[in-house]
């Protein structure tokens, strides 16, 4: 009988979560950024990592509604195979529950905290606590869990209140888990392997200005 009142408390507790309404503002910030059908731009690239010195890059990114980002460069091909697409279209790839965290501090921002949790299997997404400014209506932070590629945190600041895409992008991620091809990374880039293998937590950022956009919007 005992049992039988625990199993019937446990489903009463899980029914509301999975029978949830997907939280409003955080689909409110979705339909913004659905209305964006492609856009390109020049991102220039600053990596931050202790022990690799690399000059500044530039590379091409484009986007269209439904597929990754693209991104192309002449002069590189040193990118991780994730953190970098701030378009947020593998979060809302496939269904999703939201569970609301509240508000939190951002500096001089006041942000609502959501996590996202996808309810399909085909999701290489864990889990992603997005930060989101309720007033410009977009997502300032992200932390991203995938299941196979590790964690990112992803900053995101804009030119002005009304803008949906970044000018500025911060990825910071941990580098043995995402992979990043060290022979691929130029001629002109120096790496300090002796620091690399004494290193216990290889972290580091990707510091993006993006500029020049050009945007198709429905």
């Amino acid at each position: 009988m005992i049992r039988l009142a625990f199993i019937l408390f446990f489903l009463g507790t899980i029914r509301p979560i999975f029978g949830q309404e997907i939280d409003a503002d955080l689909l409110a910030i979705k339909k913004r950024m659905d209305a964006v059908q492609q856009f390109a731009a020049t991102v220039v690239f600053d990596l931050d990592v202790s022990f690799i010195r690399m000059p500044t890059k530039s590379a091409r990114i484009t986007y269209s509604k439904g597929e990754k980002m693209g991104f192309s460069s002449s002069d590189f091909v040193m990118l991780p195979k994730r953190g970098l697409d701030f378009s947020m279209s593998e979060i809302f790839k496939y269904p999703f529950i939201t569970v609301d965290r509240g508000m939190e501090k951002r500096g001089a921002l006041l942000v609502k905290v959501v996590n996202v949790i996808p309810t399909d299997k085909r999701s290489d997404l864990a889990m992603a606590t997005l930060y989101m400014d309720l007033q410009a209506k977009r997502i300032v932070e992200s932390e991203i869990n995938t299941r196979k590629d590790g964690s990112y945190v992803l900053l995101m600041q804009y030119a002005n209140t009304k803008d949906i895409l970044p000018n500025y992008v911060e990825t910071t991620f941990a580098i043995e888990r995402l992979k990043i091809p060290f022979n691929f990374m130029g001629k002109d880039t120096k790496i300090d392997r002796k620091k690399m293998r004494a290193m216990e937590t290889k972290t580091g950022k990707i510091k993006m200005q993006i500029k020049d956009y050009t945007v198709k919007q429905s």
